[in-house]
């Protein structure tokens, strides 16, 4: 208890250094372990992005490619699938739900997806996240539209406004389609993922959006033969025989048919029976011949590897089939460069600090000779001597820890909202896990070892060295 008293008065008589050694330390603390919080943080929201999904499915390409275009938005897919084709793996005995979606248009800048219920049901995020919404509801007809939490604060929206939907990723005037507009029907809640940068319609509501208006015909030219009126004998082919005529009730003439063409019926298309009916089609209208891709959920997790084998063999369309989790780990793997580098700053970072630390401790003995000749002679053994200095750098290392600790908590309280909305990247607080406790330990011990070096110094000077007045 002694010690402890002599190592925090001496911090004490050197207030300076010794805020200046504990800045350095925790600054250093502060980014080793702000660094490592940040990344585990990141990596669990992004990769907490689509949970429960069990396969992505879109058309033939990169792995990547599908899970960034049809979860983040970002890019375009490789290609479409077809309807047909969607509803044969959504009717597969294996499979529980789909949720197909369509991408391709914008609206000031933010992506427009087609959905149907399946989506606000069925998908989630992070721990068993739900499509909730903030005001209104999902959309009910093809008129009606459902948009993000951060859409509606960065344009001002609300429940009941009318918006127009561009074609493609760019805000151009030519392209948006004002013929169809939509109406605002409810406001998704925050849930710090894409969503909430993405507008939601129904497939109807995009496929009716580009149909093109119905022709109304040219008009005529200067010149031109008016049109038959209804009944009325149309006009000779060029080049053609006067037509025969007869007065009514009369016999034609022997042979005056002979050269007119009887009309043939058409041949029943596969889609027509004997009898004129058509079938095959149980849709609507309004109902899409292509999505972009769609999320499978299955009745058993254990099924989701040969459902996806089927996929991916199948001979009737070119489709990919994607494990979410597989595909965001390889994700992270490519990008995990930037965590090494990241790392290794820190780590030099806090290799400086605790040798600022040294250099603090070591420079000070000089100008503390007689402090440790006196402890020696009144009887001071070596062991106090190396005792306190070990104790002064320990203590310089574990006050620097906490404050930097404490710093990166306050960043993250201060800087999380305003980096979700600026980057749309959400940085959870949460308590320190494993690695960072790991660091911090680190750091604490090598602050204790740090402090053998001026107690070694200190050990080795003489009674008389320190007593002795230099001039």
């Amino acid at each position: 208890m002694l010690i402890l008293q002599l190592a925090l008065q001496s911090l004490r008589n050197r207030a300076l250094t010794t805020v200046l050694t504990l800045a350095s330390i925790a600054l250093s603390v502060t980014l080793l372990v702000g660094v490592e919080h940040v990344r585990a943080g990141v990596r669990e929201s992004f990769s907490g992005t689509i949970r429960g999904t069990d396969l992505i499915v879109g058309a033939r390409g990169g792995t990547l490619q599908l899970l960034l275009s049809s979860v983040f938005g970002m890019g375009q897919p490789a290609g479409s699938v077809q309807w047909d084709t969607y509803q044969r793996w959504a009717q597969h005995p294996a499979v529980s739900w789909t949720i197909p979606i369509s991408l391709g248009d914008s609206h000031r800048g933010f992506r427009v997806i087609g959905t149907t219920e399946a989506f606000y049901e069925h998908f989630r995020f992070r721990r068993d996240g739900r499509v909730e919404f903030a005001a209104g509801a999902a959309p009910a007809d093809e008129h009606d539209v459902a948009i993000g939490a951060e859409v509606a604060a960065r344009l001002g929206y609300g429940v009941g406004d009318t918006i127009v939907i561009a074609h493609g990723l760019a805000d151009i005037g030519a392209s948006d389609h004002e013929a169809h507009p939509f109406v605002i029907s409810g406001i998704i809640a925050r849930n710090f993922t894409p969503i909430d940068r993405a507008v939601y319609v129904s497939l109807e509501g995009l496929e009716a959006m580009h149909e093109e208006p119905e022709a109304t015909g040219p008009a005529a030219m200067p010149g031109a033969t008016p049109p038959a009126m209804p009944g009325a004998t149309p006009p000779p082919m060029p080049g053609a025989s006067p037509p025969v005529l007869a007065m009514p009730g009369a016999e034609p003439p022997p042979g005056a048919f002979d050269a007119v063409p009887r009309p043939q019926r058409a041949a029943p298309t596969p889609h027509e029976d004997h009898e004129g009916h058509v079938d095959g089609d149980e849709h609507d209208d309004h109902a899409p011949e292509l999505i972009s891709a769609f999320f499978v959920g299955t009745k058993n997790r254990m099924e989701s590897l040969n459902v996806q084998r089927e996929i991916n063999t199948d001979l009737g369309e070119p489709l990919t089939a994607v494990i979410p989790g597989v595909a965001l780990a390889e994700l992270w793997q490519g990008i995990g460069n930037a965590e090494v580098g990241l790392k290794v700053v820190a780590g030099f970072t806090v290799l400086i600090g605790l040798t600022g630390m040294l250099v603090a401790l070591y420079s000070s003995l000089e100008s503390r000779r007689r402090e440790m000749a006196i402890l020696r002679a009144v009887g001071a053994g070596p062991r106090t001597i190396i005792s306190l200095l070990v104790l002064e750098s320990g203590l310089l290392s574990v006050l620097g820890s906490a404050l930097g600790v404490g710093l990166v908590y306050l960043s993250l309280f201060l800087a999380q909202g305003p980096v979700e909305q600026r980057f749309g990247l959400f940085v959870p607080i949460r308590a320190l896990g494993a690695t960072e406790w790991t660091y911090v330990a680190v750091v604490i011990g090598a602050g204790f070892l740090v402090g053998l070096v001026p107690a070694l110094k200190a050990y080795r000077s003489s009674l008389v060295d320190g007593l002795a007045p230099r001039v």
